[in-house]
């Protein structure tokens, strides 16, 4: 009798995994503390739990999120909604369900010798940015300040950073780009005092833009089977994300375990995840309307070169969150 019911249990769990739904997230940029509430949920099995096998697709300097999406490579991604409002208005129906971050960490870090104290010093001056879709809150800053980034003894000139801090240490340029828990400490590691430098941090300018945010393909939210999985996936990624705000050691090593080119180390990635923590700090996962509109508002104020020309339609939906929260 015992090995009928044993038969029956292990068909039972057989089942069970059969059943699992595959999700497929492709992550912004490679695999450390910055995605650690997606590890931490597939380490800890929150994913397991809702009945989905997740598959984490880390990013790199030759993978856009974007063209990811576009090619159907992945279920969900992770990006900035800079980004996914640009790629929207060019025909990509990127809709967020979620956003796990409610602060942004990026910043221009710039060398106290070069006399940089406000951004009115930045005329003149060159300064790094990222590019790839990470160019568009700087520039609506820049519009915002009505500098010019033509290279202009009135402007700025724009050095096409690489994911680097190289133009500073070898004093290409004035400033940066940088986030909070990353490429600034990358800096403090070459040895760069942090009173020999002076950042501004886009939260505390104004022009701060939503970061690290869920997104999908709108029409394939018109499948019921589909969002219900989403509802799952943001479920159970934002307990991910609570655990690793509560234990962050804890998840920084679960990331180190899931790195698997080695070249993450213990301490930054530690680091990485004190600073994480504070910008997904009061985020539930849903994306909160007036956080878009600011972002919005701050890409339209391109002048002659918005980021995007008009205010998008159903660029996201909080319904995904509304049931994930109930």
């Amino acid at each position: 009798m015992n090995r009928y019911l044993i038969g029956a249990a292990l068909l039972a769990l057989t089942a069970g995994a059969a059943a699992a739904q595959d999700v497929k997230l492709q992550l912004k940029w490679v695999t450390q503390a910055q995605f650690a509430g997606y590890y931490v949920a597939k380490d800890k099995g929150f994913y397991e739990e809702e009945g989905l096998s997740v598959e984490i697709m880390p990013g790199g300097p030759d993978i856009a999120p974007t063209q990811v999406m576009a090619g159907g490579g992945a279920d969900v991604t992770v990006d900035w909604l800079p980004s996914a409002l640009a790629a929207r208005e060019k025909g990509l129906p990127l809709v967020n369900i979620a956003q796990p971050f409610k602060s942004s960490g990026m910043m221009l870090t710039c060398l106290a010798e070069t006399g940089i104290t406000g951004p009115e010093d930045f005329r003149g001056k060159t300064l790094g940015v990222w590019f790839g879709g990470n160019e568009y809150p700087f520039l609506s800053w820049m519009a915002t300040l009505k500098i010019p980034t033509d290279g202009s003894p009135e402007g700025v000139t724009v050095l096409k950073q690489g994911f680097n801090v190289d133009p500073l240490l070898q004093k290409q340029a004035a400033c940066i780009s940088t986030m909070t828990y990353n490429e600034y400490w990358q800096v403090i590691d070459a040895g760069i005092k942090p009173e020999e430098l002076v950042t501004f941090k886009y939260e505390d300018e104004g022009v701060a833009t939503l970061e690290d945010g869920l997104y999908v393909m709108e029409d394939k939210l018109a499948d019921p089977a589909f969002k219900e999985k989403m509802v799952k996936f943001v479920r159970a990624s934002m307990k991910g994300w609570k655990y690793a705000e509560e234990n962050p050691d804890e998840a920084a090593d679960i990331v180190l375990e899931n790195d698997e080119t080695g070249a993450q180390t213990e301490e930054h990635q530690k680091r990485m995840m004190g600073e994480i923590a504070k910008l997904t700090a009061g985020s539930n996962g849903a994306l909160d309307p007036a956080d878009y509109e600011r972002t919005v508002k701050i890409l339209l104020a391109g002048g002659s070169d918005p980021v995007i020309s008009k205010a998008p339609e159903g660029a996201y939906t909080l319904e995904v969150t509304d049931e994930a929260l109930k």
